[in-house]
Parts: structure tokens; sequence; C-alpha cells
């Protein structure tokens, strides 16, 4: 199991490209860039042209081959591992490990969400790579590089703030997207994958990748948080992602009883519109669009909050029973 959770740890953090990010990071904190930001902002120009040469400086091609490269690597090499794991080497025993063991993608579909994760996760590279670029090109960023800076209390708080209020934020963003029309013209794709793998981690249209990816870019320049801690944040967030769209019923650690086990997103694309959270199952009991057992949901019923069975007619009744003998119990022992 260690293994395995190294080896989707570095997945999360590659696919995106984020680990030149967090390598500009660390130089950029080695070479003491914001004693010099003075004197590089003297060089500005006021052309635009030259302006965005100076600050992008190796982007192409250094840093946006490293990145994509790497991503690339990791993202076949890690999301094929899982694959041959679990889908190739226990397929015989879904019921031991699979979310939902009756039910598999097509090999039309994997092929599919392969294609698409490979799109977006090149943009997340190119993303990626322009910010490490502005990192060490000297660009403003919010981040911090002396630890403790901003005193005890700020340090004990940023981690807390930076996440809740993204998560949060993330929560009402997938939420908005499944309102019809954004449902139907956007988010669709990524439900086009009724039983997540690995690969479907990016598996999604493009504006709304760029959308997530926004949120959790926005704290590099948005507030003063330790570079190292924002690092971590990021890491956090994109294991889980992959976790959370595996299928495999992994359990949340006894140290982490604010996130979801795995069953909980896979009900999310079995079930389509409900439990809207990423790492705080939280926003999904206040706001009353956590899966109900007393209700049934599907693709048609739209805002989160199900049908109740007492209003379904019996063919509903029928069609939510077999979608229900569909999941496995193993997935919500605790």
């Amino acid at each position: 199991k260690g293994c395995l959770a190294t080896a989707v740890f570095v997945m999360g953090i590659t696919i995106r490209g984020d680990w030149l990010l967090f390598l500009a990071h660390y130089w950029r904190s080695q070479d003491d860039f914001v004693s010099a930001r003075s004197v590089s902002s003297a060089k500005n120009t006021t052309e635009l042209a030259d302006w965005m040469e100076e600050r992008f400086q190796g982007f192409w091609p250094t840093y946006l081959l490293a990145a994509t490269s790497v991503s690339y690597l990791f993202f076949f090499g890690i999301g094929g591992y899982l694959h041959m794991k679990y889908y190739v080497g226990q397929r015989d025993t879904p019921h031991k490990w699979k979310c939902q063991p009756n039910n598999w993608l097509s090999s039309k579909d994997e092929i599919h969400e392969i294609l698409v994760g490979w799109f977006s996760l090149t943009l997340g590279s190119a993303l990626s790579a322009a910010l490490a670029t502005w990192v060490m090109n000297d660009g403003y960023t919010s981040l911090y590089y002396d630890c403790g800076r901003h005193g005890l209390l700020w340090s004990l708080l940023e981690l807390p703030i930076v996440f809740v209020s993204t998560d949060y934020i993330t929560y009402w963003l997938h939420r908005v997207y499944h309102m019809p029309f954004l449902y139907k013209h956007f988010h669709k794709l990524h439900h086009t994958y009724k039983q997540p793998t690995a690969f479907s981690v990016t598996a999604i249209h493009p504006l709304e990748f760029l959308n997530i990816q926004c949120v959790y870019i926005a704290p590099m320049f948005l507030m003063d948080i330790y570079a190292p801690l924002y690092c971590g944040y990021l890491m956090y967030i994109y294991y889980h992602g992959i976790i959370d769209h595996s299928g495999i019923a992994f359990k949340r650690l006894w140290f982490q009883p604010w996130q979801p086990d795995c069953i909980f997103h896979d009900n999310h694309h079995q079930y389509f519109h409900v439990n809207f959270g990423f790492n705080v199952e939280l926003w999904d009991k206040i706001h009353g669009t956590d899966r109900q057992k007393d209700k049934i949901y599907r693709e048609d019923i739209f805002w989160g909050k199900g049908k109740d069975q007492a209003n379904a007619s019996r063919e509903e009744l029928e069609a939510d029973n077999m979608q229900r003998r569909d999941e496995n119990p193993l997935a919500y022992d605790s």
C-alpha cells in the first residue's frame, strides 16, 4: 500500500507539470529573488512584447518540453500501473476492490478518457510551465520563502484558510457546472465515464479544467502563504483527485476526518447530480446535496436534491434498485 500511495502521489504532482513550478519556487528561494525584484523591475520596458519576452524567457522549449514530457511519462506510467494492477490483474475479483464491481468502462470509453485526459494534462503542463517561467523570471507572486515571516498565528492559520476557502469555492464551481445548460455543454464530457478510473481525473472539458486550475493557482497571487506549504497543499489535492477517480475502494486515513472515502465521488459519477464536494464532505451535508438513501438520482434530475422515493414510479424505483446493486458494500466500511 505504501508503494501504491507513493506512485499515486508522484502521478499527482507530475501530471499537470506542477513539479516544475515547485522546483522554480525552490530555485527562487535559493537565489534570493525577493531582494533583487526592484532591480529587475527597473529593466521593464513599456512594450508588451518586450515585457512578455522578459517574464516568460525560457518557456519554449525548455520549460514546456520538460513539463509535458514528465507529465506524459507519469500519466501513462503510473496510470497504466494502476490499470494493470487492478483492472487487468484483479479483474476476476472486482468485489474485493472496485467501487462498482458489476460495471466497467467500455474499451471505447477507456480510450476516450485517456485521449481527453492527455489533452487536458497538456494544457495543465503548459500552464505550470508558464507559471514556473514567470517565477524564475521574477514575476510577481504573493508566496514567501522564509518560514514564519508573518508570525506564529499566521503560520498556523494560512494552510487551513487556503484549503477550506478553495475547496468551498470548487464545491460551488462544480455545482454550477451541474446546472442544466453548463452540464449538457461542458461537464457532461466528464460524466461520460460513469465508472471512473485514474485516467478520468483530467478527462474534463478544457474550459472547465482551466476554471478549476485558476482556483488552485489564485492563492499564489492573492494571499501571503509560505511557498513549501502551498506546494504541499497542491500535492494533497492532486493526490486525492486521482484516488477519488480511481474507481478503487480506497478509504480516508484516520487523521483525515474531513476527507470522504473514494466511494463518495464514485457515487457522484454513478448518480450524477449529487456529492459535489472534493476534499471536504461537510459542504454537501450543509447544503443538502449529499446522497440520501431515501431518494433516487439520475442524469436528468438536476440541482443535487434527488427525487423522493415516495414520488417515484415503479419503473424508476426498479432502475434505482439496479443501480444500488451495482455498488460495493465493502467501499462503505469504515
